[in-house]
């Protein structure tokens, strides 16, 4: 599968701490890859040298099969990026900010009237940024970012600090972006909702370390948990069940399943009930968060 960005042994020192180490990144074209890991484990140092703001020793960072080394800077005619919170003109307008942009880089002016569209800050476009919420203003830098009309979008924390309203106007551009506007988007968060909710492929990282890299469907698979069904009554009820649904009895009103994903759950609840038996609850314990909490709090990886 064709790649967006892949790197070799990527690592990189502040003084003698290494906050990277040896990362392998394979972020398919046409994905969104959440690149996931707790507050202080080498996202944004990562990122910094995906877009060349950091170098580091070896050319080992490559951009659609290209040596960022060799391509900067333009490369960035192909990405565009999202560091931190936007650099923006406040005392400016939403179209003011993207038309300074715009003219600094040598841009059609005809993008300014689609990014506003894309980011649905149309409405708004003649308010001063100082105005705008947070979220809002997350928005604006992602149009900035989108003025090239860039292939692969590289987003840091995009929904950090934003209010509930605005982490879902965030997930829904994401999404939008990759359904609509055919790109891929890297995006780094330490909120694991975040990215089960939006991601296609997820990175893992931790002190610096990769512990995970795949498609989200794998990762679930990977930390599959167990299902608890609450059935009153259960002991009368275990000698119906098929013996292959491998079930542990965990007291008088709660039977343990196997669990791989919802579809199964979905199945298995229909199966007793057609059996008639009286399911009062179901609940998951274990899985994708014990996992992911279990991952980051230990410096070995899960196996």
């Amino acid at each position: 599968m064709p790649t967006a960005i892949q790197t070799r042994k990527l690592s990189f020192f502040f003084g003698k701490r290494k906050v990277v180490d040896d990362l392998d990144l394979e972020v398919p074209e046409n994905s969104i890859y959440g690149f996931l890991g707790p507050n202080g484990a080498g996202k944004s140092t990562t990122i910094r040298l995906l877009t060349g703001m950091l170098l580091s020793d070896a050319d080992n960072v490559f951009i659609h099969g290209q040596s960022l080394r060799g391509s900067l800077p333009q490369v960035f005619r192909s990405m565009g990026t999202l560091i931190e919170m936007p650099s923006l003109y406040l005392h400016l307008t939403a179209r003011e900010n993207l038309r300074v942009i715009a003219t600094l880089r040598n841009l059609p002016s005809s993008r300014i009237d689609a990014v506003l569209d894309i980011v649905r800050l149309t409405p708004v476009q003649h308010r001063k940024v100082g105005q705008f919420s947070l979220g809002m203003k997350q928005r604006l830098g992602i149009a900035l970012a989108l003025l090239p009309d860039p292939s692969l979008l590289l987003l840091d924390e995009p929904a950090n600090g934003l209010d509930p309203s605005g982490i879902i106007e965030i997930r829904d551009l994401i999404r939008r972006l990759h359904r609509e506007e055919g790109k891929t988007i890297f995006v780094s968060s330490h909120l694991l909702s975040e990215v089960e909710k939006t991601c296609t492929h997820v990175g893992i990282i931790h002190r610096g370390r990769l512990r995970y890299q795949g498609t989200l469907d794998g990762l679930r698979r990977e930390a599959r948990g167990q299902v608890v069904f609450s059935i009153a009554d259960a002991a009368r009820w275990l000698p119906y069940f098929d013996p292959n649904w491998a079930t542990q009895t965990l007291s008088d009103t709660e039977v343990l399943f196997p669990f791989t994903d919802s579809a199964e759950v979905a199945l298995r609840n229909q199966q007793l009930v057609e059996l008639g038996v009286p399911v009062t609850g179901i609940r998951v314990q274990g899985g994708l968060e014990e996992w992911f909490i279990r991952m980051t709090q230990n410096d070995k990886q899960i196996a």
